[in-house]
């Protein structure tokens, strides 16, 4: 990602270049919109959101680019246009998380046997740096094909001992996705949340500052909301990340059970178009207990990964009955003149945050 200065405006589209109509194309340049997390040699003028016309193809400028960040992390209040799924959205704080990309493992690394017994590459994890985002509400439509509208999900410290929480509209982005930009606006972002968790003051850089609700929000909730573990896997160009997370635990007929949230991203780094036709998983709990689960697609859904779309998102849940265990598994895509080959996912494990004392709260303001 090259360093360029702020120099350039920012800019957007509907319908046009190729994409289905109602999908964003982002940029006057338009090749890497929704493509690798790379920015281009020359970044777009402009970036705007159209106006509500029926042609869908009057641009309003909205921001002006900022360079990449080579070395640090971006605050609180940067905004940011994503560089796969080309939605808006603002950084609410960074998380240090531990990576486990299988793909850069040490050649001089013996085999092991992890649980699901095979063998399979000692990794380890490297510090990197990921950030909890808002996204902008009028962009999520337009993503709808290549990613859900992801959300941050846990279990309620409330009376009804059912409550599961969701809270649309919150997603973890990788350091290298973000394009940074500014903007004039005072209220850039639309989301419900923006305005609780930040305000407008001109003196600071960035100009959106967290007020003591969302440094209240973020240090109660703090076991719920954090990344610490990322795990990634490329198979003949099909490159698997996931992101597990703990939610809480349950009890149930006298037992306890344990929730966790796992977040999976599928990139297609080759020109080929490929389906995801089926997932096979396997989930093993520290009780003794190891689980097969096979089916079609995932949430519903077989997506295409394509050069023009060669993303896709989703998040899923899984309860045991033990306070820890593991996930591996494969998913199974289709190419064009029909053969099928199978893309590992990265086994990762399962932990709760048992040492905390102090379960998750809802939105109370």
């Amino acid at each position: 990602m090259e360093d360029r200065g702020g120099t350039g405006l920012l800019s957007a589209w509907w319908g046009s270049c190729g994409v289905p109509e109602g999908h964003t194309r982002w940029g006057a340049v338009s090749p890497w919109a929704g493509g690798t997390a790379a920015a281009p040699a020359n970044p777009p003028s402009c970036l705007s959101a159209p106006r509500n016309r029926p042609e869908g193809k009057v641009l309003e400028t909205v921001g002006v680019f900022e360079a990449p960040k080579q070395h640090g992390k971006y605050e609180t209040g940067q905004l940011f246009l994503h560089s796969v799924f080309g939605y808006r959205g603002i950084v609410l704080f960074p998380w240090q998380a531990r990576l486990y990309d299988r793909d850069v493992a040490s050649p001089v690394t013996e085999k092991s046997e992890n649980v699901a017994g095979h063998g399979s590459k000692e990794v380890k994890g490297k510090t990197h740096t990921y950030y909890q985002v808002l996204i902008d509400a009028r962009d999520c439509p337009h993503i709808s094909q290549r990613s859900q509208t992801e959300a941050v999900t846990f279990l309620a410290n409330h009376d009804d001992s059912r409550a599961l929480y969701a809270i649309p509209g919150l997603d973890y982005v990788s350091h290298e996705d973000i394009l940074p930009y500014s903007s004039t606006d005072q209220v850039p972002i639309q989301h419900e949340l923006f305005e609780r968790f930040l305000m407008y003051d001109q003196t600071k850089v960035p100009p959106f500052v967290a007020r003591d609700t969302l440094c209240a929000w973020q240090e109660k909730n703090h076991p719920w909301l954090e990344l610490s573990d990322v795990h990634r896997e490329t198979t003949e160009n099909i490159r698997v990340t996931v992101i597990p997370f703990y939610m809480g635990m349950r009890e149930a007929q006298n037992s306890h059970v344990y929730w966790w949230r796992y977040c999976i991203r599928l990139e297609n780094l080759d020109s080929e178009v490929v389906q995801l036709r089926e997932r096979h998983w396997r989930i093993f709990s520290l009780s003794g207990t190891l689980e097969t689960v096979r089916g079609r697609g995932v949430v519903g859904r077989e997506p295409v990964l394509s050069k023009e779309q060669p993303a896709f998102q989703y998040s899923s849940h899984v309860s045991l009955q033990a306070s820890s265990g593991h996930m591996w598994g494969t998913f199974r895509f289709e190419r064009p003149d029909g053969s099928h080959f199978d893309v590992r996912i990265p086994p990762f494990s399962l932990e709760s945050n048992k040492d905390e004392k102090t379960p998750p709260s809802g939105l109370h303001w």
